[in-house]
């Protein structure tokens, strides 16, 4: 039984509220409790600590702020989607390369990762000073964990943050005055540091999957950890980010990927699946090559009717990704059709690759309703990853539903999973020169896939495989910004190529990209209003 993140929204915002007066003079009203009271047994920590989760699942405040708009739409294996190109403007811009710093989009995600920052602050504050023994369940071990799980969150809001943003202000207190409000933001070094640093923590602290109750499958564990430290490493070492300010050498970074890379794999804890589809099912949730995960939780009632001001940030258990990426057609989704995939990316996988079919929906002409909202400059192409469910019961015309107006749905976002490791690893190993162990785990990969062996470990082997094994999955932008491009000519030229084998209709709404700007995004207007000592990224 998967967990799922429960509602603890009226706890945490008393918790975060909460004044207790500091001055001995004065006595505490009746009624106050203080913070450091919330904190008293096992229960109110581990609730406390899924209120550090919560942010994960946000996809929708003043807009839909989702990451794959950025790792997918921004990247060249999707189009923005949906019924017009002024359909979610802010992630036409992201399709085009028209970002500017008043994009709600972003502003949006960059509330979300900071809002789950805070949590985890007040967690590792409050929870490290509770004592071991304030009930049964509350050990050493207990508190380590949980203490491993609020680190482990923190690095993981830190990372999405620096890949989107670079650096940013790094906050790893409680702030409750308003002179920590404004602060400068720091290196890319210094964020990445903070981001092994607690990763290293989390891992220390953190229980095998293994070793969870079936009740809290879902929460960090130790081959989370570890799978980040693999990820975070192979960033550090590549071409973009050293040039951004990293430090820590390539060899050094390569090498300590590989070392997590053989903690995680010879582990146990994780396997690849049989079947390549079983990833995205409702009954997959949670399983043998999952890592980690964003739950969610089934949503039954419309955004449409008496709640439609509620469905904001901390305001749902569901996911708004299915019903974004469904077909327009309500004989096969009726959705919202966003997120569509492009011909260059269908065009990579191999003859008889049974991860094409898995990701992309190429639906036939009858089953399309209304050509005119459907097709989007010229494509009619569909994620089908997260948008269909394959679950018997979610099963309607061969493509689940779980309600044709409720937009929230229950499918989890896999965010790791071991195919990712082993192609980490085998990117680390790569850069170590040791392509004979990269080839071993490619092969596995493919194997999966219904593919023979790869001729060779090679650079262009691994980022094949990367874009047909996680495609559609929010990874892809990321990883052509860190390889600058995958011909090594640059991005600019990756991108530009790109754009010449797109459709006139796609071509015509293009900018150019600008090498040294367009990698990443700008800060938002409204944060930098609120704090002057950052400043802007270069270019916007």
């Amino acid at each position: 039984m998967k967990t799922k993140y429960i509602f603890v929204i009226s706890i945490l915002c008393s918790v975060l509220c909460l004044t207790g007066c500091k001055d001995y003079l004065t006595e505490i009203e009746p009624g106050t409790t203080l913070l450091e009271d919330y904190y008293t047994s096992t229960a109110a920590a581990k609730e406390n600590l899924v209120g550090c989760y919560v942010p994960l699942m946000w996809e929708y405040n003043t807009t839909y702020c989702s990451e794959w708009f950025i790792g997918d739409i921004a990247s060249d294996d999707a189009l923005k989607g949906g019924g017009s190109t002024s359909d979610m403007a802010d992630a036409y811009d992201f399709e085009n390369w028209r970002t500017e710093s008043s994009n709600s989009l972003l502003h949006d995600f960059y509330l979300a990762q900071y809002q789950g920052i805070a949590r985890c602050n007040l967690s590792l504050h409050y929870i490290a000073g509770m004592e071991v023994g304030v009930d049964e369940e509350f050990t050493q071990a207990m508190k380590n964990r949980l203490l491993g799980e609020a680190y482990y969150l923190r690095a993981y809001y830190y990372f999405r943050l620096v890949r989107v943003f670079a650096g940013v202000p790094l906050v790893t207190n409680v702030v409750d005055n308003m002179a920590d409000w404004q602060q400068p933001r720091a290196s890319v070094d210094e964020i990445y540091t903070q981001i092994l640093s607690d990763l290293e923590l989390a891992n220390k602290y953190l229980w095998e999957k293994s070793k969870y109750p079936a009740a809290e499958m879902g929460r960090a564990t130790k081959g989370a950890a570890e799978a980040m430290l693999l990820k975070v490493n192979v960033y550090m070492a590549s071409p973009y980010w050293q040039k951004q300010g990293v430090k820590k050498t390539p060899a050094a970074c390569y090498a300590d990927a590989k070392a997590w890379g053989d903690s995680i794999i010879t582990s146990g804890e994780y396997s690849l699946c049989t079947n390549y589809e079983d990833n995205f099912t409702i009954a997959g949730e949670n399983g043998q090559e999952s890592v980690f995960e964003i739950q969610y939780a089934e949503v039954t009632w419309g955004d449409y009717t008496w709640d439609y001001d509620y469905k904001g940030f901390g305001r749902t258990a569901g996911s708004f990704t299915q019903i974004l990426t469904r077909s327009r057609s309500s004989k096969i989704g009726g959705g919202w059709g966003f997120n569509h995939p492009t011909q260059n990316l269908y065009d990579e996988f191999e003859a008889g690759d049974v991860r094409r079919d898995v990701a992309i929906l190429v639906p036939a002409d009858s089953l399309i309703e209304t050509p005119a909202v459907e097709y989007y400059l010229g494509n009619k192409m569909l994620n089908n990853k997260y948008a269909m469910y394959r679950d018997s019961t979610y099963s309607g015309a061969g493509y689940g539903q779980w309600g044709i107006h409720a937009s929230r749905g229950p499918l989890n976002n896999r965010q790791i999973r071991y195919a990712d490791v082993l192609l980490l690893y085998a990117e680390a190993c790569l850069g170590l020169g040791d392509a004979g162990t990269a080839k071993t785990y490619i092969d596995q990969v493919r194997s999966r896939a219904g593919l023979g062996a790869c001729a060779a470990a090679t650079d262009a082997t691994l980022r094949h495989e990367r874009r047909c094994e996680l495609a559609m999955e929010g990874h892809r932008w990321f990883d052509l910004v860190r390889w600058e491009g995958v011909a090594g000519t640059g991005l600019k030229a990756h991108m530009d190529a790109y754009k010449t084998g797109e459709t006139t209709d796609a071509q015509s709404h293009m900018r150019e990209f600008i090498e040294g700007k367009h990698e990443i995004f700008p800060i938002p207007y409204e944060e930098r209003l609120l704090n002057p000592k950052m400043d802007q990224n270069p270019g916007y």
